[in-house]
């Protein structure tokens, strides 16, 4: 069924994001976050809670957050608390009105394409997959946005926030160094197709060297 995340609500479909992304080894342990706006509440968003394993995500395993304070506005547990990864969801949501869904996992692929690379943005092949990130241009120049990996995750937030602000990215989607990969789409269905995407050119990338 074509554009099956969509059709689910939010944290329905995040469950099963999740179990996806875990069995291909993209969120280790209890690594990643996942996230999406409610169509009904745009101004909020659902985010999984700190330190449950992406692969066996239940609807009690998440929480809703303001976009524009990061304030706590629901939970089906009174335990959960949001990961520190949160303020970048956040960040993202803040910057893109039209983003309704954010994904940051960490793989192997991506940390071992990007660590040599000590640019604010790495360049990514030209291969025919770029089309799946919404660029349609031939022998493309598209550049990934690389950030330091800060133990303070929200300094790590706060400078997506100044980039974005004055520079906007060529595809949605960034990487945090020796940490993962963030990408967003304008619906749940297209950031999990634009994830694969760009986990294919990782892969490339990290074979190639």
């Amino acid at each position: 069924m074509a554009n099956l995340f969509d059709q689910l609500p939010p944290c329905e479909a995040l469950i099963q994001i999740g179990k996806t992304l875990y069995e291909r080894g993209w969120m280790a342990g209890t690594a990643g976050n996942l996230s999406a706006r409610d169509p009904q509440q745009t101004d909020s968003f659902w985010v999984t809670a700190s330190g449950n394993p992406k692969g066996q995500l239940e609807p009690s395993d998440f929480l809703r957050l303001a976009v524009d304070s990061g304030e706590l506005l629901e939970s089906p547990q009174s335990s959960n608390r949001p990961s520190a990864e949160a303020a970048i969801h956040q960040v993202i949501y803040q910057l893109f009105p039209q983003a309704h869904c954010c994904l940051h996992v960490h793989s192997v692929d991506a940390c071992l394409a990007t660590q040599v690379c000590n640019k604010p943005s790495l360049r990514l092949p030209p291969l025919e997959m770029i089309k799946g990130m919404g660029v349609w241009k031939q022998s493309p120049e598209v550049k990934l946005p690389l950030f330091d990996n800060w133990l303070e995750v929200p300094r790590i937030a706060a400078e997506i926030e100044q980039r974005f602000s004055t520079q906007l990215p060529d595809i949605t989607a960034l990487m945090i160094r020796q940490h993962g990969l963030t990408v967003w789409g304008e619906s749940l269905q297209q950031a999990y197709n634009r994830l694969e995407i760009i986990e294919f050119i990782m892969s490339y990338m990290a074979r190639c060297r």
